[in-house]
């Protein structure tokens, strides 16, 4: 079974890793929200799991090869100290639960982070810089 992952930051549609560019293709499952907090890393976010705040995303299926790419750009490390950590949440989307890959950010990192208060990362990105949301000419 090919596993779920939900993205929240620059690995988003419009994002500047929009995830739809691995391969094989990760397939669109639906958009969710996690209980969460998630923080201005500057380039990108990362999320705090728990509280309660919430996080916007999205959850795609993807194929083992995409994972072990994510892996890499999230510099996962097999005990825990690399800038994010990969953990399984359970997500609900409609009236399903799905199990999640979810790349939280170290908890070292964020210390003197700013919070995005809406929990949505590609707002807060078209907030700070009006040239992301426009049109490319």
């Amino acid at each position: 079974m090919m596993p779920h992952v939900f993205v929240y930051g620059t690995l988003r549609r419009l994002g500047r890793n929009d995830i739809a560019r691995y391969r094989p293709a990760p397939v669109l499952v639906g958009e969710a929200s996690i209980a969460g907090t998630l923080y201005d890393l500057g380039a990108y976010p990362g999320i705090v799991l728990g509280g309660a705040g919430r996080v916007k995303g999205e959850i795609y299926r993807i194929e083992p090869a995409v994972e072990a790419a994510l892996d890499l750009l999230e510099e996962v490390a097999e005990d825990d100290s690399g800038e994010y950590i990969k953990r399984e949440v359970r997500i609900a989307l409609d009236a399903q639960w799905l199990d999640c890959l979810v790349y939280e950010i170290h908890p070292s990192r964020i210390e003197g982070r700013p919070v995005i208060g809406g929990g949505d990362w590609i707002a807060h990105a078209a907030e700070m810089s009006p040239a992301f949301s426009s049109p490319k000419g």
